[in-house]
């Protein structure tokens, strides 16, 4: 048995896959999100830590709140798809945990008891899970379109009022609709980007 994807897949959440712009109004599920992050959950994170939170703005009144925080060329592609989603990381993620590495019971009071190491720990890796993340939507059929033009202070005050979450990105998830892509830019050669020791 080989654990290669076969070439259709990597096209799917590699090759041929770009960031969205244009999407229909086909609505996307609960279920489908569920189905992506339950995919997503099972990639590896440092002692399984899993920070990363899913907010999904569906409401026409979660977007008017989010619009005024995100640069004007964002508000168009955000008022324009079915669902946008804030992936922010949680600073209290040490208090799971228990449920998450319970061979390893002192995480919590040791190694993540410092804030500081928390915050790092949990900027890392819900960068991680983030990568994941757009791939699952990928792998479930979507289009994704991340995007970073927005005020993480003002969403997280206005989204997460207690200061415990740290929003990243801000993905909107749909299929995609007519003119949906930008060509591909450049990507980096191997050899400008890989090192041999």
């Amino acid at each position: 048995m080989s654990f290669a994807l076969d070439s259709a897949a990597l096209d799917l959440l590699f090759r041929e896959a770009r960031t969205a712009r244009v999407f229909t109004d086909e609505p996307v599920s609960d279920e489908t999100v569920t189905a992506v992050y339950d995919l997503v959950k099972m990639a590896p994170t440092a002692f399984n830590i899993s920070p990363l939170r899913i907010t999904e703005l569906r409401s026409r009144e979660a977007r008017e709140r989010l619009l005024p925080l995100v640069s004007k060329s964002n508000r168009v592609t955000i008022s324009g798809a079915p669902l946008t989603v804030i992936l922010s990381y949680d600073l209290d993620f040490h208090e799971k945990l228990p449920t998450l590495m319970p061979a390893v019971p002192t995480l919590k009071d040791t190694v993540f008891a410092d804030e500081e190491v928390r915050e790092r720990q949990g900027l890392v890796n819900a960068a991680l899970q983030i990568g994941y993340f757009v791939l699952g939507v990928r792998g479930a059929g979507l289009a994704a379109g991340p995007m970073s033009g927005f005020d993480a202070t003002a969403v997280d005050k206005e989204f997460f009022g207690d200061g415990r979450q740290r929003s990243m990105v801000l993905v909107n998830i749909g299929h995609p609709g007519e003119n949906a892509y930008r060509p591909r830019a450049p990507r980096l050669p191997a050899e400008d980007a890989v090192t041999v020791l």
